[in-house]
């Protein structure tokens, strides 16, 4: 298939080589909704195809409306759970829910995400990107993919109530799950137990070979339960003994069903995780992508926050996300049946002229807009509060204690054609 297709925005391998820009430019102007084909992928089968949504007025429109484009008929990854038992397992999170049950769950955990409780974290988490970037400075080069993964690790582990010792297990858990398009990232970080916690050894014990099954053949659908068994156990085990006022406390105390337990831990241990993983990284290679815009910042830190914000428009950490069709509906003068895939993608409409004049122009002084980076609508992203002072911290922390930095060879994309990740972006400094 020519990666000019349309049907190339769903292949993974599409997005090895960077995201399609110029073919979403071409079908915002032409087939701004579009079907698209979804063929057999390596060991995963063909699907059913989809419509997918490039323009921001549509994308918008749809992450707006759950009674006409549910998050819960079909969950909301392209790809459809592998069974019926899987499907009604990821129902239960609150990613794939809908509202009222959608905003039961939200209430649950929003305290911890509020302005007011990221506010009272700011110093720590300064505090940490000062020492992670400290402890690299005097190398005079480094990974930022890696530099960077460790301070949403971090931060997700102060506020689950994670032992510290625990904390490259989350980095693993997202490894495992976002990146299984990817041969690297697929296979497992976390080859022993060698200073884990007792809870922690005792949950490697339920992790499923690499090399396990489903019934007929095919690879485990590394969303099912089945695939994060060792997940699951080691949350059941940290409920147990909860670090009073942290995250898990107020789930164990939210009258959550065992689905949503499980699926509330696999939310905030994976994707809260992957997001900054990718979008630090992301934000920082744009910026030296772009030297008179790295020199600006330099000479104007006040711009930071814009920065951040353009660094998110320009590098959506997520490209895509899936609904399914309630009834039959119309979408820009599509028909749109029901029961049929409906899939938005943010890294177009964060670049749709009608709303971003010069849309392809990193530009830190733009105004921020409404860039769809933290989606829209009632699952507009908790973390995002939280997910805004991480990368602050790290932008300003690797901007003043590493003077000169620059790129020191070619990135490495992750494969996915979800994610919008680095694997390795190898800089130096003096």
């Amino acid at each position: 298939m020519s990666l000019r297709s349309p049907d190339a925005v769903f292949l993974p391998r599409t997005y090895a080589a960077g995201v399609p820009y110029e073919l979403f430019r071409e079908l915002r102007a032409t087939r701004p909704v579009c079907w698209i084909q979804e063929p057999a992928v390596g060991p995963w089968p063909a699907g059913p195809g989809y419509w997918a949504v490039f323009r921001h007025a549509d994308v918008s429109h749809v992450l707006r409306t759950p009674e006409v484009f549910s998050s819960h008929l079909g969950a909301t990854q392209i790809r459809d759970p592998d069974t019926g038992e899987d499907l009604e397992f990821v129902r239960a999170m609150m990613l794939n829910q809908d509202p009222p049950d959608h905003s039961r769950l939200r209430r649950i955990v929003a305290a911890a995400f509020t302005p007011r409780a990221v506010r009272e974290l700011e110093g720590v988490i300064e505090e940490r990107a000062r020492t992670l970037v400290a402890a690299v400075a005097p190398d005079g080069a480094a990974d930022l993919v890696e530099l960077a993964a460790d301070l949403p690790v971090l931060t997700l582990a102060h506020l689950l109530g994670v032992p510290e010792q625990d904390r490259r297990l989350l980095f693993d858990w997202s490894s495992r799950v976002i990146g299984y398009q990817d041969a690297e990232y697929a296979r497992s970080h976390t080859a022993d137990d060698s200073g884990l916690s007792a809870i922690g050894r005792a949950a490697l014990a339920h992790r499923p070979p690499a090399a396990a099954v489903r019934p007929d053949g095919r690879p485990l659908n590394p969303r099912s339960r089945a695939a994060l068994a060792d997940m699951f156990a080691y949350a059941h085990a940290l409920a147990e003994r909860p670090v009073p006022g942290s995250v898990m406390a107020r789930m164990r105390a939210g009258g959550l069903g065992r689905a949503e337990f499980e699926n509330m831990f696999f939310l905030f241990a994976v994707a809260g995780n992957e997001t900054l993983r990718n979008g630090i990284p992301g934000g920082l290679h744009t910026l030296l992508s772009h030297p008179d815009q790295h020199r600006l910042l330099l000479q104007r830190p006040e711009l930071t926050d814009r920065a951040v914000e353009e660094m998110l428009r320009h590098w959506p950490p997520v490209m895509d996300f899936r609904r399914t069709a309630t009834r039959d509906t119309e979408l820009a003068g599509v028909r749109i049946r029901a029961g049929q895939k409906v899939v938005v993608y943010h890294a177009s409409a964060n670049r749709d002229p009608a709303v971003f004049p010069d849309p392809d122009r990193f530009d830190i002084t733009r105004d921020p807009g409404d860039h769809l980076s933290f989606g829209s609508g009632p699952h507009f992203c908790l973390g995002s509060h939280l997910a805004r002072t991480q990368m602050r911290a790290m932008v300003r922390q690797v901007l003043t204690r590493l003077p000169g930095l620059e790129p020191d060879g070619e990135p490495v994309r992750l494969v996915s054609n979800f994610q919008n990740g680095l694997k390795h972006l190898p800089v130096r400094w003096r």
